[in-house]
């Protein structure tokens, strides 16, 4: 009998709490089902440890998601005093890739210049830049390298085969695919570099400063947040083909909660043949509703 109550006791403290992740659940696939896309979304509650996933096992291209990835990487070789942050890095005309986003090329148009590593990592995950994130992969041995990375942290669920020069070529459409994670991969790492189980105190510091930084996705996972909302994120999107279809839309990272506490969100909109507007909408939307259900709870 007293195991019964106590059961019993259980379920009554249990049952609330799934209820209320299954309503955000419902109001999330509300808004997805009516869209022409597939959506991946995974959100984990660092205060109440819970976890939601829609897709969660599904590929989805990670476009300049990958970026986030790519940061780890370096930084894990700066912790292991491979590299320094301060270290001056050669950045050759060579390394500036034409026709792809580069705000380092701009702002060095000729290249030959001498750029602190930290500078590097800053275009490559604040800014999305394509150049400045090739440039890492040619410090770390190429995408093989950070693949491998990523899965000896016991990520197992993502691919990252190709450069950003390589996915944005003409006619390499498919190629975008080739790297790719689940929402619930995504979901994993993202709770492992909150937790600082990946990174040094200072490395971990660095890169949430970048990422609280990042100037693209303005109207994604920030789009409806109250003002002054700490978003710590990476965004990636491709482009869209001559069908109609865009590939991939996405943004992933961290929403500062008023406890101070954090929810990992990552969103990933795929194969979409809505407008730009709304699949940047579907993420704010998707956002907005996290964010009101976890600070109310909290």
């Amino acid at each position: 009998m007293r195991i019964i109550l106590l059961f019993i006791g259980l379920l009554c403290l249990v049952s609330p709490v799934s209820a209320q992740i299954d309503r955000l659940q419902t109001k999330i696939e509300q808004v997805v089902n009516s869209k022409k896309a597939t959506v991946g979304v995974g959100i984990y509650d660092v205060g109440s440890q819970q976890t939601l996933t829609i897709n969660g096992n599904k590929h989805m291209p990670m476009q300049s998601v990958y970026k986030f990835h790519v940061a780890l990487a370096v930084l894990r070789e700066v912790d292991k005093g491979r590299f320094r942050l301060t270290q001056k890095m050669r950045v050759k005309k060579s390394d500036l890739v034409p026709g792809l986003h580069s705000p380092m090329g701009e702002a060095y148009p000729n290249g030959e210049v001498d750029l602190p590593l930290a500078d590097i990592i800053r275009y490559t995950v604040a800014d999305s830049d394509g150049s400045a994130c090739d440039y890492l992969f040619r410090l770390l041995g190429g995408p093989k390298q950070v693949d491998a990375f990523i899965h000896q942290l016991g990520i197992q669920d993502v691919a990252i085969r190709h450069t950003e020069e390589m996915m944005q070529a003409k006619g390499n459409w498919d190629v975008q695919y080739t790297n790719w994670t689940t929402p619930k991969a995504m979901l994993d790492l993202l709770k492992l570099v909150y937790q600082r189980k990946v990174l040094s105190a200072s490395s971990h510091d660095f890169l949430w400063k970048v990422m609280v930084g990042t100037t693209t996705g303005q109207d994604r996972l920030k789009k409806l947040l109250p003002a002054g909302t700490v978003v710590a994120h990476k965004t990636g999107t491709s482009g869209t083909n001559k069908e109609g279809l865009t590939g991939a839309v996405n943004d992933a990272g961290y929403i500062v909660l008023p406890n101070s506490k954090a929810i990992a969100i990552s969103v990933f909109v795929m194969n979409s043949t809505e407008s730009m507007e709304t699949n940047e909408q579907i993420i704010a939307d998707i956002a907005k509703l996290a964010y009101d259900h976890f600070a109310k709870s909290n």
